[in-house]
């Protein structure tokens, strides 16, 4: 049965995963700091310098109205723009301890954590470019920065032998929101009418969702129909990581289980729920 995705709010689990953080961050060692994750090579002080970036420059330009002078044409260019802000920000980390970035943190976390909570969830707002160019409703924009904060600490979490926050609780939102970009990766891919795609993520944070193909367009649902054109399967734990590039589309291949038309069923390897 299809029916329309319900909106995945995230607004009150923010200080809640800050301080889960902040918390793994006073428990590190010297030695733990400096440990390489998964994410573009970086070292578990270097992805903690990134999530103090992102809460300084959220904080500036959607609070406070600083606007960048940046000139931006196309998501290729926004691409390299983030890629390169990012590495200028957390090269400046070398400047700062870990006791300075922990200050920092609790400083301008809380902050962040209020002004989400003012937001109407429901009015429209700009796009999120891995869910399409269209304007996006406030809860999907608010949602995105809730995924990044949540995959960058289970960065630090695996690099350190630390348990992530894998409870549904925290998770079950990171999953949903990431099948967004589900209609977006099939947007060129051509389909007769009422051809369904239906994903499923096993787990206790998982479910199920599909796209429809309607008046030449690909619309997310939640659920599955009896018997959809192609289904791909894949654990929790393989299905965030590939969709944030953290593990190849080929070897999420062999974890996933797929079934029907296999050209559409592997084209949801092709999923990415991140900007950059």
């Amino acid at each position: 049965m299809l029916e329309e995705p319900e909106a995945v709010i995230t607004a009150p689990l923010f200080p809640e995963i800050l301080a889960e953080l902040l918390s793994l961050l006073k428990s590190l060692s010297a030695d733990d700091w400096q440990k390489p994750t998964t994410c573009s090579n970086w070292s578990v002080k270097d992805v903690t310098m990134h999530l103090l970036g992102g809460e300084i420059g959220n904080l500036s330009r959607r609070r406070d109205g600083t606007v960048s002078k940046a000139v931006i044409n196309s998501r290729s260019e926004l691409i390299t723009y983030i890629n390169n802000w990012n590495q200028e920000w957390v090269s400046v980390s070398e400047r700062m301890s870990t006791g300075v970035l922990i200050d920092l943190l609790e400083f301008v976390g809380p902050q962040m954590c209020a002004y989400f909570q003012t937001l109407d969830p429901f009015a429209m707002g700009g796009a999120v470019s891995w869910a399409g160019p269209e304007p996006a409703p406030v809860w999907l924009d608010v949602a995105r920065e809730y995924t990044e904060r949540w995959h960058h600490q289970q960065h630090i979490r695996d690099a350190v032998g630390k348990p992530g926050l894998k409870e549904p609780h925290y998770f079950s939102p990171v999953l949903a929101a990431f099948m967004r970009a589900l209609p977006e990766t099939f947007r060129e891919t051509d389909a007769a009418e009422k051809t369904c795609v239906t994903v499923t993520i096993t787990g206790p944070s998982g479910g199920r969702w599909s796209i429809l193909r309607k008046d030449m367009c690909w619309k997310l649902y939640a659920g599955a129909p009896a018997k959809p054109n192609a289904e791909f399967s894949l654990d929790q734990e393989h299905a965030w990581r590939l969709f944030t590039r953290g593990l190849s589309p080929d070897m999420a291949c062999q974890q996933a289980m797929l079934k029907g038309e296999q050209a559409l069923g592997l084209k949801v390897l092709e999923m990415v729920s991140i900007i950059a």
